[in-house]
């Protein structure tokens, strides 16, 4: 009877404790929501998107914070990159449209300004993303799928996961915090939020075919990328163009410092300087670089990406038993891709190069468009223009860039000519298409005039 006195008493305190515990964390997570959701942003951005040949507005939906009483908002590049219209629905269901300030591909990161004269809008508190520690609760909100002011709970599964170079997730700059809060399509751009309230991530990936497996960006790395773009409209980082592997794929000695150069550029000021691939790198300007894990690399890049353009660096590197200190002159990281157009008379889109296209073509200059892609069926389709290719001339008129292109092309679709030559690169090659306005186009490259050649671009390693 006693035994069965005290179990029952103990069940009780039991049940009490746990419904203690279960209330205080309720009330934790309530609290920190309510700090945050005031300051939530509902963006349904009108984005061009250019797909064989065609430009075409899609409506896309995706979530973003407002981090100032004056309404400049932080969301991703991919929600609010490449959009003609941007409206914003703020908590209080208020509509406004907002402006792109800048955006940073490298980091996904994008900011708006809300189209407002207010001066007391509600903001988040940014907190601090090196103190997060695996296990710890967030929150994630946003509008996934479209449904606005949601909040999901979960934890911290990983603080410094490294997703790779390449794909949709590559991010040179930072790692990523891996979460199990709910992050679907709608919540690109919302703040991951620690239960004190602060925002110590953007929402901004997750991992396909898994359940709840997702990836948000670290608020100390987008802190600074936020600044540059409020203030200079975007994101200026030094590049010498390098890559760079871990020092695990070349020795498990864990006293051997530095990072491993997997790949240097041809056309780059680490090539000019003749780094090596193989070359281990342990400084620059005297501060290591030292990258034993993948989860080390992004602290290199960055290191790089923020020395002075144009001011030579010191490089110090280990190339086989020797040390030596090589200048190197770091250039500006170009844009990921240019501006795009379409030009629907000939049925094809073209965008500005890019140093890193000029680079890859080994053009002398940077000079002409680069053709993004034609139509089936279209004038510039039937003359077999084709992604990739890059126009240098239009009837014998060097094509500056795409402004000197545009203009050219708005001339002769308004002269209503029968037969336009354009000189276009394809590979080593550079080849005559022969555009037919009339749409009488039946297939092949045209032949060079008489007289001309079909020419080789000749590599003099230079």
């Amino acid at each position: 009877m006693r035994r069965s006195m005290w179990a029952s008493v103990l069940a009780t305190l039991c049940l009490a404790g746990c419904v203690t515990t279960g209330s205080a964390r309720e009330s934790a997570v309530i609290r920190a929501k309510n700090k945050v959701l005031p300051a939530l942003v509902h963006i349904r951005p009108v984005k061009e998107v250019f797909t064989g040949g065609r430009r075409e507005e899609i409506l896309v939906v995706g979530s973003g914070f407002i981090i100032s009483p004056d309404g400049y908002v932080v969301t991703n590049e991919h929600v609010a990159g490449e959009t003609r219209l941007v409206r914003c629905v703020l908590y209080n269901k208020e509509e406004v449209e907002a402006e792109v300030v800048g955006t940073d591909p490298y980091t996904d990161i994008a900011v708006l300004k809300l189209k407002t004269d207010r001066n007391d809008l509600p903001t988040v508190k940014l907190g601090n993303s090196s103190k997060l520690e695996a296990g710890q609760v967030v929150l994630a909100l946003g509008s996934p799928h479209g449904l606005a002011r949601s909040v999901s709970e979960g934890i911290v599964s990983v603080t410094d996961r490294y997703l790779g170079d390449g794909g949709d997730m590559a991010s040179p700059y930072n790692t990523w915090i891996q979460t199990d809060a709910a992050i679907n399509p709608g919540n690109s751009g919302g703040p991951l939020v620690n239960l004190k309230g602060e925002v110590i991530g953007i929402n901004a990936r997750r991992l396909g075919g898994a359940e709840n497996v997702g990836f948000a960006i670290p608020i100390d790395s987008a802190r600074e990328v936020i600044d540059d773009i409020i203030q200079e409209k975007r994101v200026i980082r030094s590049w010498i163009g390098a890559s760079f592997q871990e020092m695990l794929r070349k020795t498990e000695d864990p006293q051997k410092k530095g990072v491993i150069i997997a790949d240097v550029d041809p056309l780059s000021p680490a090539a000019e300087a003749e780094l090596l691939p193989g070359d281990v790198m342990l400084s620059i300007n005297g501060v290591p670089t030292n990258a034993r894990f993948v989860e080390d690399l992004p602290p290199v890049n960055q290191l790089i990406a923020d020395l002075p353009v144009g001011q030579e660096a010191t490089v110090r590197i280990a190339r086989g038993k020797e040390e030596l200190d090589i200048k190197v002159t770091p250039t500006e990281r170009s844009a990921v891709k240019g501006e795009e157009v379409e030009f629907k008379e000939w049925g094809f889109t073209a965008s500005e190069l890019t140093p890193a296209i000029v680079r890859i073509a080994q053009l002398p200059a940077k000079k002409g468009v680069f053709v993004s892609g034609a139509q089936v069926g279209g004038p510039a389709g039937e003359a077999r223009l084709q992604a990739g290719d890059i126009v240098l001339k239009v009837d014998d008129q060097d094509i500056g860039d795409l402004a000197a292109f545009r203009q050219i092309y708005q001339q002769l679709v308004a002269s209503k000519k029968r037969l336009v030559m354009m000189d276009v690169k394809r590979g080593a090659l550079t080849r005559y298409v022969l555009i037919k306005q009339n749409g009488e186009n039946k297939g092949e490259l045209a032949p060079a005039p008489e007289g001309a050649a079909v020419r080789e671009e000749q590599n003099d390693g230079k």
